[in-house]
Formats: structure tokens, C-alpha cells, sequence
């Protein structure tokens, strides 16, 4: 019998019940009979039940032991389950295949079920679960996705396990509630769990006061055609390979087009997964499948990769052709940037002369020459603490100060409770975020938030709210980084001028240009300026987004420079010896205070090379990078109702992108 629960212990019953009452509310009218009963039939549950319920739904997968729903408020998850059962939301003999049974016993329980076949194939005794799963497979069903073997169907536990005494429960209702979930969140990247995180204070979130009426879908076909989309992009994700693969695409698309929508953000939706099956298609050399899927695409990039694919397939007149007619509008600086190294790559191919490219302002370019760090160290870090010094301090930002300096400024119009903004209360920015009208639609308050850095008054808002919205989740800021030093530091010297101009450029594409941001600041507070560097180590190179905004900082007159770091040993080698008298006085000071000191120091003695300017700070890259969508993104880069991220980045630079900025400075994203 369960014992008396504190409202504490229940606390995950309570969120839940918390949530249905709230889809109660603002969804009557888009819920069908079976779920207007759920939320009845629910209610009337005895307690144990409804937490039994609660807690197998916040766990992963929908069969579960019994003997593992072991809660001390619950009790006997038998007769806690009973009722529930009783209703039908849950089997408690379900039909379990073997993949199924490898998934709820151990690895002892599996020698014992299978121990006749283990007898007598040999080596299996010392194999571990998986590949003793792919052993056994041929035995007692056929191949994946095919129907099992007759006499080896799906079975019951206690008919593969006879000396058990176990029960096994399966989450019917699970699809229900799953429902519910998307109807709450707008999203299925987020989880029940986000109550507990906020009970706990892991996450805080601005308090928006939107109206009842606010909410994520507004049609029950909206949310039909969310899930069909999402069995679509988990279809992709299990595609057969292969011979089978082509015919699998060929479906999944024909699947994806007969999803029938209006809704202008499913169809971004739509666009975004369709953009996801055209690169792999890509990425297996299928070009016809691929130009065929990107023909039908809108996603963001879609068109230069129908250019590429026609590249690839030695169509240059085509890709010509669509490239010129794209330079005439293009939707992006990014597509834009990308189809003038296109259309001198396809004037050479064509046998044409390549225009030639208008002078850009040169950025600054040098290398730095370094010993190598005794213990692995990010390059960025190297030159930081390099380069720092009492009169003129280094920080590492990237990405994480001018967006937290805009977020903290434009606090207000980010959070401002618009129609189609905000609809539940663990959203850390507006849905919106990245619809075209984002800036359109909050242009006013936006506009004054900017001439806030014509008269002087930012620097209060910008400490006001550093101060009273400090840890609130937010798509810009990056609590992790700002200390009130650094602020002070970035306020003193940062013109506001510039300030102003980056700012513009955030609000022009915030997709495309809240990521490209030099690694590294250096501050002269004595004299109230600032050095950007984009630190780059051997063999890196400048991403396109960096390229932009090294080029966006030189035409407007910003101290920005690029860094290339090389290893002192590295240089020695490639040289043969025959290295400037600095580099190698480098590995040697490097070599001598590691030995005799066994410090950190040996990056103090460099020798740095400053050759002439260029005019573009990166080459020719061999490869064209693509705009495909990370792999299921926590939030979307589209304008559907969905939160930001809600996963902690790395405290230091890493080479996997990210999408949006979070609570620490990390590398570029992808889109």
C-alpha cells in the first residue's frame, strides 16, 4: 500500500496536472473525445495511479518492468496500475519482441532465456548484449522490418521467460499524452521535465504576460500535420541502406508531399525537412533525387545547393544560369557570398574569364608562432593568455558579448508579449524569434532601445537589466560570460557608435549574423579602445560567417584583425631548421621554463609575423559549406512556436557548431 506523499514528493504529479489544466483551458475546442475523456478520467484516478502514470510517462521508452517502479508514494506498481489498465491506457501483458526483451532484462537473465541456442552456437557466452542480440536475431526473426518467422512472433515476457515472476507494463496512452505534450510546449524538443527544472531554479524564465488565448496551434489539423511531419523526420533518421535506400526516399518524399497544410509555419516545417532529404541525397551522389527535393524546397539555402548539385553533375550552363539569376536578388549575405565564388568557379569552367571582384577594405592578417602547450589547450586560450596583460586584458567571447550587450539592451522588444510570441511559460524567447517580421513587427520599440546608444542612456539599461534579469533565460545572453567587470570593461570601450552598428546588423538576419563574431577582445582601458581577434589555428580557416564580419568590422572602420597561430616545433620542422631567429628562440625559451620552472609560461616568449594586408582574409575554400540543419536542434531556426535551447554548451571552444547562443561563448553555428 502506497503511504501518505508529501504534495513534495509529488511534485511531478502536480506539474502534470498543472499542464492539463492549463491545455484544459486554451485547447477545448481542438480536443476530440477521447482526449476530452482522458482529461476526465484522469482526474478521477486515485492517487497512485495518476502518479504511476506520470512517472513512466517522464521516462524514456513505454514498457517497463514492474519491478523497476519502485516509488516509495506510490506503492505496488501492480495495483497502483490496475486502474489504469482498466481503462485501456495500459497493457499489462504485452506482446514484446526481441529487441523489446533485450531492452528490459540483463544480460544473466538473457543467458538463462536463451541458453539452449548459446550452447550451441559457439562464442556466444562471451559476447556482450548487442552483439549477442545481432546472434540470436537470425534464429528468431527475420531481417529488421520484416515480419518475424512463424513460431517467433512477439510474445508475452513469461512466454520468452518462464521463470520470471515479473510483469511487464506497456504505455498505451503514450501517443495521447505525447499530443498533449507538442499542444503545450509547440514543440516536442522539450519535456515534462522543464517544470522540475524551473521548480528547481536550473532554468528561470521572463515572466511574459500573454493572454489565455495565446497558444501554439490554432486548428487540430495544425497539430496532425506537426506529428506527420515529425513521423517523416524520424523516418529519416531509420532509413534501410543499400539498394533499398533510393525507393525509401523516393516514398519518404511522395509521403512528405501529400502532407496537405496552409499553415505558413508547418510549411517551413515541411521546407526545413525536405532541405534535410535533398543533402542526403546529396551526400550519396544521387543527383537527380537531390535536384528533384531541392527544386521543391524553401528552406534557407536551398537554391545554392540546387546550383551545387548542377556543379556537381557537370551541368555548368544550368548552374550558371541559376546562379546569375540569383546574384540579381539574393535572399541572404550568405547565399549572396557563396554565389560569387560559384560564378567565378563556373565562368572558369565555362572557359570564360572570371570578373573580377570589387577591392574589399583589408583586414589586418598575422601569424603568431608559439610553443606548442604542455597540456592540450584550445588555441584560443593560448593566444588569450598570451596576449593579456594588466594594461591591456584579453577575454575570450566569440560570439557571447555583443549579443549579450544587444540582449541586455533590447531586453524589452525580445520579450515583448505579441500575438503568436509567447503561449506557455518556459519559453526563453519569443517564437517568433526568426519569422521575417521579427524586426517589423517590433520595429518602435527596437528603434528606441537603439537611440538609446545616440544619447547615452544605454549604459543604465544595459546595467538595470544586467542586474534585475540576471540567470532569466534568453535566446541572446550569455549569463555564464558576463561578469560586471567585463561589462564595465565593454561599456568604457566600446564606442557606441559601434555598438549601434553591430546591433543593426543582429536585427538584419539574426539566424545568419548572431554567429561569426571574433574568438577574442583586447581592451586598453586607460585609453578606452578595443581590438577584436579572430584567432585561427593550423589548419583552420575562415568560416563564411566569419568572413562577413571580419569584412562588415573593416568597412566600418573597427579595429578587428585575424590571428593564425603555428606551433614553434611544427615550424622548426617544416623548415628544416632554417626558421627566423624568433621562432626558434621561441621553442627554445619554451623548452627551457617547461624544464626548469615546469610552468605554464612558455607561451611568453612568440615571434610574430606580420605579412601585408588582404583584401579577403580567408582562400578559395575547396569545398562548399551547406546550410543543412544540425542534427534535431533542441530549438528551430525557423519561425515555429518553439523555445530556445535548453542543454548547458561547453565552458570552452569547441569544434561541434551550435545553433543559438547559450549560457557560454562556443563556436559557430550551423543552420
Amino acid at each position: 500500500m502506497a503511504t501518505p506523499a508529501s504534495p513534495y514528493a509529488l511534485y511531478y504529479l502536480l506539474n502534470f496536472e498543472r499542464a492539463l489544466a492549463w491545455l484544459a483551458q486554451r485547447y477545448d475546442d481542438l480536443f476530440d473525445a477521447h482526449e476530452q475523456a482522458f482529461l476526465r478520467d484522469f482526474a478521477a484516478l486515485p492517487q497512485a495511479s495518476r502518479a504511476l502514470l506520470v512517472r513512466m510517462l517522464m521516462r524514456k521508452g513505454t514498457l517497463f518492468r514492474a519491478s523497476r517502479l519502485s516509488y516509495e508514494e506510490i506503492g505496488c506498481p501492480l495495483q497502483a496500475a490496475a486502474p489504469i489498465a482498466a481503462l485501456g491506457w495500459v497493457d499489462t501483458q504485452p506482446a514484446l519482441t526481441l529487441d523489446d526483451l533485450f531492452a528490459l532484462t540483463t544480460r544473466a537473465e538473457l543467458m538463462e532465456i536463451f541458453a539452449d541456442a548459446v550452447a550451441l552456437i559457439p562464442g556466444t557466452k562471451s559476447l556482450r548484449k548487442p552483439e549477442l542480440l545481432e546472434t540470436l536475431r537470425p534464429f528468431y526473426v527475420g531481417e529488421p522490418g520484416e515480419p518475424a518467422e512463424e513460431g517467433v512472433a512477439a510474445r508475452p515476457l513469461r512466454a520468452w521467460y518462464g521463470q520470471s515472476t515479473d510483469c511487464v507494463l506497456h504505455v498505451a496512452i503514450a501517443p495521447l499524452c505525447e499530443r498533449l505534450r507538442l499542444m503545450f510546449f509547440g514543440n516536442l524538443q522539450q519535456a515534462w521535465s522543464e517544470f522540475v527544472l524551473a521548480d528547481l531554479g536550473v532554468f528561470q524564465y521572463e515572466k511574459v504576460a500573454f493572454a489565455p488565448s495565446s497558444r501554439a496551434f490554432q486548428a487540430r489539423a495544425d497539430v496532425d500535420v506537426y506529428l506527420a511531419l515529425h513521423a517523416c523526420r524520424e523516418a529519416l533518421e531509420w532509413l534501410p541502406g543499400g539498394d533499398a535506400e533510393a525507393e525509401a526516399i523516393n516514398e519518404l518524399v511522395a509521403a512528405v508531399g501529400e502532407i496537405e497544410t496552409s499553415n505558413a509555419w508547418l510549411e517551413t516545417r515541411r521546407a526545413k525537412l525536405l532541405f534535410r532529404i535533398g543533402h542526403l541525397c546529396e551526400r550519396r551522389e544521387n543527383w537527380p533525387a537531390a535536384l528533384a527535393v531541392y527544386e521543391r524546397c524553401a528552406w534557407p539555402g536551398a537554391r545554392h545547393r540546387r546550383m551545387r548539385v548542377l556543379e556537381r553533375s557537370e551541368r555548368f550552363d544550368d548552374a550558371f544560369a541559376l546562379a546569375s539569376q540569383a546574384a540579381a536578388a539574393p535572399e541572404s549575405e550568405e547565399e549572396a557570398q557563396r554565389i560569387a565564388r560559384m560564378l567565378a568557379r563556373l565562368l572558369r569552367k565555362r572557359g570564360m574569364p572570371a570578373a573580377r571582384a570589387s577591392a574589399a577594405r583589408p583586414v589586418e592578417r598575422s601569424t603568431l608562432v608559439v610553443p606548442r602547450p604542455k597540456e592540450p589547450l584550445p588555441v584560443e586560450y593560448v593566444v588569450r593568455d598570451h596576449l593579456t596583460c594588466g594594461a591591456a586584458p584579453v577575454h575570450y567571447v566569440e560570439n557571447a558579448l555583443i549579443n549579450s550587450l544587444f540582449g541586455l539592451l533590447c531586453w524589452e522588444p525580445v520579450f515583448a508579449a505579441l500575438p503568436g510570441a509567447f503561449f506557455h511559460p518556459f519559453q526563453r524567447g519569443p517564437a517568433d524569434l526568426h519569422a521575417p517580421d521579427f524586426h517589423a513587427r517590433r520595429a518602435e520599440p527596437f528603434a528606441a532601445c537603439l537611440a538609446q546608444l545616440d544619447s547615452g542612456a544605454y549604459r543604465e539599461t544595459i546595467w538595470r537589466h544586467l542586474d534585475s534579469k540576471a540567470g532569466l533565460q534568453s535566446p541572446f545572453v550569455f549569463w555564464g560570460l558576463l561578469s560586471p567587470e567585463l561589462v564595465a570593461l565593454a561599456l568604457d570601450c566600446l564606442p557606441a557608435a559601434h555598438l549601434k552598428l553591430w546591433f543593426e546588423r543582429l536585427l538584419r538576419d539574426i539566424r545568419g549574423n548572431c554567429s561569426g563574431l571574433p574568438d577574442l577582445i583586447r581592451f586598453w582601458p586607460a585609453e578606452r579602445r578595443y581590438e577584436l581577434i579572430e584567432v585561427k589555428g593550423p589548419g583552420d580557416r575562415l568560416q563564411d560567417n566569419q568572413i562577413r564580419w571580419l569584412a562588415y568590422c573593416a568597412q566600418h572602420g573597427m579595429p578587428v584583425r585575424v590571428l593564425d597561430v603555428r606551433w614553434a616545433d611544427e615550424v622548426l620542422v617544416v623548415n628544416g631548421g632554417a626558421v627566423d631567429a624568433a621562432a626558434e628562440a621561441a621553442a627554445a625559451v619554451g623548452r627551457a621554463i617547461v624544464t626548469e620552472a615546469g610552468t605554464e609560461g612558455a607561451v611568453d616568449a612568440i615571434a610574430e609575423v606580420k605579412p601585408e594586408p588582404t583584401t579577403e582574409p580567408t582562400t578559395e575554400p575547396t569545398t562548399e559549406p551547406t546550410t543543412e540543419p544540425t542534427t534535431e536542434p533542441t530549438t528551430e531556426p525557423t519561425t515555429e512556436p518553439t523555445t530556445e535551447p535548453t542543454t548547458e554548451p561547453t565552458t570552452e571552444p569547441t569544434t561541434e557548431p551550435t545553433t543559438e547562443p547559450t549560457t557560454e561563448p562556443t563556436t559557430e553555428p550551423t543552420a
